[in-house]
């Protein structure tokens, strides 16, 4: 077998020709610049060849369902396995994706429960278990040895009636005494009861010593007969009731045979009815529809009605508010509880309406009654089709636990089927940690061990897995939409080492995301693993960890863009750090570094959060200062994004701009009253459609667009800025309206798109292209780089000035047509952070950033720091949550949660400089910060 994976002549993208040889069965690397070709390399070569040639292998039946890959540019490929890859993609967006059924441990969980779990009553909590008559008379006999005991069969439970014939039908069956109500009757006589009261009646089969086994067990028999499966037991001192069916003998709930599809809350079979198993409903909320209560109806209190005084409406709720006691100029803090409740929620008692037409010649008087403005709300939601008005109510709802299973998904029934006292949704909440322990440590009797084994064994090293990938702390009831890039791609990951396969080519991109320095060294055993059991691993990473425990790396560079592209060096990272062209190895041998800052900025007033304790936060206080770069740090699952994601960006935006959005819950937040604006930049896309770019997104396009309708051309052909949009009619190439690519339905093949021949995908019409500025057309323009750009429009300062800040940070490379879902995660961020940048300044800001290194070489992360501080400087204040030291390091503020993930976390192990930071001995970001700030300076 060759030993090496030989790549000759890549010109895919930005790449210049290049032949690479990469080792077979070893952990490589592949480094360098954002836009320097790692990733074509990888994916868009690599991959893509891999992937072809098996697509290819297969019938044409089985290629109609799988999508098929165009043959990269490259001349050839040798040595290449069949290849995987897992990458960043955002994980499924489906509100019933969550980790367990994306690693599959919830099938496993829902095989387990099925097999071996216990039922329960729901309502009485009563264990359910189907018993045959032998091991009830057993069980009687163990129980109640040594005494004389009745055995009663229930054949009347809680049912109105007189029952005369009952009684006298069991005393011709042979049956001379009764117990009715608690009191022992005989058959015989005439017992007069009640029509409308609830009666119990028992046959009374037998009295006897439960050591005369064979009178026990034919009492047991007859009475399960008598009683439909029921039995009582009457002792000395003590009642019990035996059951021989899957049914609670008291309220005689039944269960039928437990299969896994009832614990599936995708499932009609066992998904809240009320809720479909979402685990959540949308509700109108009160206090949206109603936002300040210092109002008066008249005043416009009541949100949910634009327009207060339109007649009808107002005189409708006047003559409720007259009914009860208030008027529409009453505010509605004022109101009882009970007057309040009529307004919102309507009652059923008839009021005295009125209706005067607004010429005053029609006055009508009539009774009925009154609605409710929610009720109404709810109404016009379902009935309406219009989509605008179904999109105003919608502003007016919040998704709330659903009411009937509290969020649990679940049926009653299925929630109360157990394991060692937990049910099957108490499990999935969790932490990978603790289930581990919880399954560790199960206490099953022989037959069950037996039954659940193989069950047991699939489970405990999926989340052994997901352990050692750094996961420890999610919980496996976690929406998967919820999930970072780095949560997604380390929990495909774990799928993968479960799976055992070898031979393959694994091709990851950067699995260190969201990951601190100490979880890192388990991802790093686990990619080990991969490659020792007989894998090559073909990772891109920016990690400086992760590069130097490589057995190959690969840097590409030396540029971005149309500098990049070239192969600059390859070999050990020993080798690599000596070799005096790489801009990696320089970062590596510290002959280059981001410089420690001398000194650190004075904090301003803080933003004082009081009593946070969303999910795994320990009821804190925590002061965030402003006018300052504060980064929030610690270990995986600490408690970070909850803190400044959950409860301070969504408390703010509710006081800011109103948000419908609940904050976590915390206490109190206290603001400084200058602070009047805050931006939350994370790494989701720029736009949903191809058309979207980053000169739409960051208002540049309008500008040359602009430009355009300027030049002598277009003003002779009385041409406007909408001219140049390729969104619009006019002059777009209406043959593919304006994408540029025309789409082709295949019947045994994936759609295919080719370029439009009408303006061979130039996205304009021929007129529109005759215009041009400085010999280039408006399509000429998209296709320019960012950098291209910068030089071709220099003089025209309002675009220079927004291109110059996409160049800053280190997104000179990208083009200004491209389309946005091919940006990652990472440059969706700096292009925000860009447009944040392009505004004219104004301070009192809060910037909220999201790891906002993700996908970055030490160089560019150094461009990142200097915006970060622009901003700072420009008189805002900037929170950042981040892992990589450089930030960290060049940080004024440190707030560092943990000391652990999950239930171990949510606590501040220590706030102040990077200085007193790495004094303090608990935490685990100074550890690994001491070592970063004694090479900071060079």
């Amino acid at each position: 077998m060759q030993d090496s994976i030989v790549v000759r002549g890549a010109r895919e993208h930005n790449l210049k020709n290049i032949n690479v040889t990469l080792p077979r069965n070893k952990f490589i690397v592949i480094t360098g610049l954002s836009g320097s070709g790692k990733s074509t390399l990888a994916f868009d070569t690599i991959y893509a060849e891999g992937q072809r040639r098996y697509v290819e292998s297969l019938s044409a039946y089985a290629r109609q369902f799988l999508g098929l890959m165009n043959k990269p540019d490259v001349d050839s490929i040798d040595g290449l396995s069949p290849a995987i890859s897992i990458e960043q993609k955002t994980t499924s967006k489906n509100p019933r994706s969550t980790v367990g059924t994306v690693t599959e441990i919830y099938d496993y969980l829902r095989l387990l429960y099925a097999r071996i779990g216990t039922p329960y009553c729901p309502v009485h909590n009563i264990r359910i278990e189907r018993k045959t008559p032998d091991a009830i008379a057993r069980e009687i006999e163990d129980a109640y040895r040594g005494q004389d005991i009745i055995i009663l069969a229930p054949v009347v439970r809680q049912k109105k009636g007189t029952y005369e014939k009952l009684l006298s039908d069991l005393n011709k069956d042979g049956f001379r005494r009764a117990r009715v109500d608690k009191e022992m009757v005989r058959t015989d006589e005439q017992v007069t009861l009640e029509r409308y009261v609830k009666h119990d009646i028992e046959i009374v089969v037998d009295r006897l010593d439960p050591a005369d086994s064979t009178r026990l067990q034919e009492a047991v028999e007859v009475a399960l007969e008598r009683g439909d499966g029921l039995l009582i037991v009457v002792g000395k001192d003590t009642e019990r009731l035996f059951s021989s069916k899957m049914s609670c003998p008291v309220c005689d709930i039944t269960f039928e045979e437990l299969q896994p599809r009832m614990f599936s809350f995708n499932s009609p079979f066992g998904a809240c009815e009320a809720c479909t198993g979402l685990g959540y409903k949308e509700e109108i909320d009160p206090s949206l529809v109603v936002p300040d209560r210092s109002l008066s109806i008249a005043d416009g209190a009541i949100r949910a009605y634009k327009k207060t005084f339109d007649g009808w409406r107002i005189r409708q709720i006047a003559s409720v508010a007259k009914a009860y006691g208030f008027d529409i100029f009453t505010p509605l803090e004022t109101l009882t509880e009970k007057q309040l409740n009529v307004l919102l929620y309507g009652t059923s008692k008839k009021v005295d309406m009125r209706y005067d037409s607004d010429d005053n010649n029609t006055h009508i008087r009539y009774k009925r009654e009154f609605e409710g403005v929610i009720p109404q709300l709810e109404r016009l939601y379902r009935q309406t089709q219009s989509d605008y008005r179904r999109h105003e109510i919608e502003r007016f709802m919040r998704f709330v636990p659903c009411p009937a299973c509290k969020g649990k998904r679940l049926k009653d029934k299925v929630l109360a089927v157990k394991i060692n006292g937990k049910n099957i949704i108490e499990c999935t909440e969790l932490s990978i940690k603790d289930a581990l322990s919880f399954f560790d440590a199960l206490e099953l009797t022989d037959k069950e061990r037996y039954i659940a084994r193989q069950v047991l064994k699939e489970i405990a090293s999926r989340l052994s897995f997901l352990n050692d990938v750094g996961l420890s702390y999610l919980t496996l009831d976690r929406a998967a939409s919820t999930l970072s890039g780095g949560e997604a791609q380390r929990i495909r990951l774990a799928t993968q080492i479960g799976s055992n396969l070898m031979g393959v080519v694994y091709i990851l991109d950067e699995p260190s995301i969201g990951l601190h320095q100490r979880n890192n060294d388990l991802l790093i055993k686990t990619l080990h693993h991969l490659r020792d059991i007989g894998n090559t691993l073909i990772v891109v990473e920016h990690d400086e960890d992760t590069i130097r425990k490589a057995d190959h790396v690969v840097d590409m560079g030396p540029g971005a863009g149309i500098h990049g592209g070239n192969v600059v060096a390859a070999g050990t990272p020993e080798e690599i750090e000596a070799h005096p062209a790489s801009l990696t190895g320089r970062y590596l041998s510290r002959s280059l570094v981001i410089e420690t800052p001398t000194e650190r900025r004075q904090p301003q007033a803080p933003i004082r959060i009081i009593g946070a304790r969303e999910h795994n936060l320990q009821d804190i206080d925590i002061d965030i200062p402003t006018g300052v770069l504060t980064v929030v740090t610690g270990v995986s699952g600490s408690g970070k994004s909850t803190l400044v994601y959950d409860i301070l960006y969504k408390a703010l935006m509710q006081r800011i701009y109103r948000s419908k959005d609940i904050p976590g819950a915390h206490r109190e937040i206290i603001t400084p009253p200058e602070m009047d604006k805050v931006i939350m930049i994370d790494q989701s896309p720029i736009g949903k459609t191809p058309r979207s770019n980053p000169a739409t997104y960051i208002k540049v396009f309008d500008d040359i667009r602009a430009l355009f309708a300027q030049t002598k051309e277009s003003k002779l052909r009385g041409y406007k800025p909408g001219r140049f949009s390729f969104n619009v009619r006019g002059g777009r190439c209406e043959a593919c309206r304006g994408d540029g690519l025309i789409k082709i339905e295949m019947n045994f093949l994936p759609d295919v798109y080719v370029t439009c021949e009408e303006c061979k995908g130039k996205r304009f019409n021929r007129e529109t292209l005759e215009v041009t500025y400085k010999e280039k057309t408006i399509a000429d323009v998209l296709e320019m780089s960012v950098e291209e750009a910068l030089v071709f429009f220099e003089h025209i300062p309002s675009i220079r000035r927004k291109l110059k800040t996409l160049s800053d940070v280190g997104l000179g490379y990208i083009k200004l047509g491209q389309s946005s879902t091919t940006l990652s995660g990472g440059e969706a961020q700096r292009i925000k952070l860009t447009k944040e940048l392009s505004k004219r300044a104004t301070g009192n800001t809060l910037y909220l950033l999201d790891e906002p290194t993700t996908g970055m070489h030490f160089d560019d992360v150094k461009k990142l720091l200097d915006v970060l501080n622009r901003l700072v400087d420009m008189g805002n204040s900037v929170v950042v949550i981040e892992h990589n030291l450089d930030v960290i390091k060049t940080a004024d503020h440190i707030i560092d949660l943990g000391p652990e993930g999950g239930e171990d976390g949510g606590m501040v192990v220590v706030t102040g400089t990077p200085e007193d930071v790495v004094r303090c001995a608990k935490s685990y970001t100074g550890q690994y910060l001491k070592n970063v700030l004694q090479h900071g300076t060079s």
